[in-house]
């Protein structure tokens, strides 16, 4: 232990994070220390920072049985929303950045994605099936607005006929409201908005850089009325934070037009336990032992249970509970539904410039 506190380098307004944990596959690991010297009376704000790759394939595969896909699309490394719970938030260490700022600050985007799922759809042997989006980093994060990556994806599915469901806490979203109605009148696109609270206060101390509650229930509405099917999902729910707000979402989201409901219970792997231990410390530290005694609770005495079948819904009273809860009010308002599969029959290679015309 050193006999300095820590040195901060950057004032962190609107993120949740509240340092750069180590990456796990360096063998040396550094620490700034504040020994006196070289003091300034105000350190500059972090920015966020985009780079570029250039991906070589853009459709990632998983065998998972706890998710409804086998296939997946990320725009974007890194999320700048910088939800402090995100399960996403470790893979940043297999790029050599640490799961905590550099997540939500150091961000890749990839600018040939769509010309690449162009290339990978028209390979002779691919057969169709739903590819998931949203499902690590969010596609409509804030920088989408500028590079634009995700609509030219939509654009290219489209054009192939191809299913896809988007999974959201982006109000930009409704940019896209042209080309998802037209999807979905072919039965080939639903989405699913993540609400974990209805209090702003709460919401922005967990999710910093995401729309408030209200606006995302204006979405639902926004995207339900052009005919797009929304999932609400009440994800993840917070023990002793959130857990309170469960019945109330599902009743704001109901009214706002959502077809379906799904939860997931908070899970906290790697990186992230420390992170959300130190953020609970700092934002909620009346209630920081109750909510980490309840999540223990619920992985069978560890902060995280990996185990398939077990890591998205816990285990013990308490998860079944919530799993009671959850069934019973979804039930009352008709959330329970299960929504009908997005349709693959009509898939099919667009024309292309220099193709043979057909003569009939």
């Amino acid at each position: 232990m050193s006999e300095h506190p820590v040195q901060k380098s950057h004032r962190t307004p609107g993120r949740a994070a509240g340092s750069n944990p180590d990456v796990r596959f360096d063998r040396v690991t550094t620490e700034a220390v504040d020994d006196g010297w070289d003091r300034h009376d105000e350190l500059p704000v972090l920015r966020t920072q985009v780079s570029e790759e250039i991906a070589r394939t853009v459709i990632s595969r998983n065998t998972s049985p706890d998710l409804s896909f086998d296939r997946s699309i990320n725009p974007y490394r890194g999320c700048e929303h910088g939800c402090i719970y995100c399960f996403a938030r470790p893979s940043h260490a297999f790029l050599g950045l640490s799961p905590g700022l550099d997540f939500e600050t150091k961000l890749i985007a990839r600018p040939n994605a769509a010309d690449r799922l162009r290339a990978e759809l028209s390979h002779p042997r691919y057969k169709p099936a739903m590819i998931g989006i949203g499902t690590n980093t969010d596609p409509y994060q804030p920088i989408e607005k500028d590079r634009g990556i995700m609509r030219d994806i939509l654009m290219v599915l489209r054009d192939f006929n191809h299913p896809v469901g988007i999974v959201t806490k982006g109000t930009l979203i409704e940019r896209d409201i042209d080309i998802l109605a037209e999807m979905s009148a072919k039965g080939l696109t639903r989405v699913g908005i993540s609400v974990t609270t209805l209090d702003p206060k709460t919401s922005r101390a967990m999710e910093p850089r995401v729309p408030l509650p209200a606006a995302r229930l204006r979405t639902i509405r926004r995207l339900t009325d052009a005919g797009i099917p929304v999932r609400v999902m009440v994800s993840p729910v917070v023990p002793a934070l959130t857990d309170h707000e469960l019945e109330a979402i599902l009743e704001a989201a109901h009214e706002a037009g959502a077809v379906a409901a799904s939860s997931i219970i908070l899970r906290l792997p790697l990186e992230v336990a420390t992170l959300f231990r130190d953020w609970l410390a700092e934002h909620y530290p009346d209630r920081a032992a109750r909510v980490m005694g309840r999540v223990r609770e619920l992985h069978g005495g560890k902060d995280y249970d990996p185990e398939f079948g077990k890591r998205m819904v816990g285990q013990g009273e308490w998860a079944a509970m919530m799993q009671q809860r959850f069934k019973l009010a979804a039930r009352k308002l008709g959330l329970d539904r299960s929504l009908p599969p997005l349709r693959t029959d009509l898939f099919a290679k667009p024309p292309q410039a220099g193709d043979q015309l057909a003569l009939f």
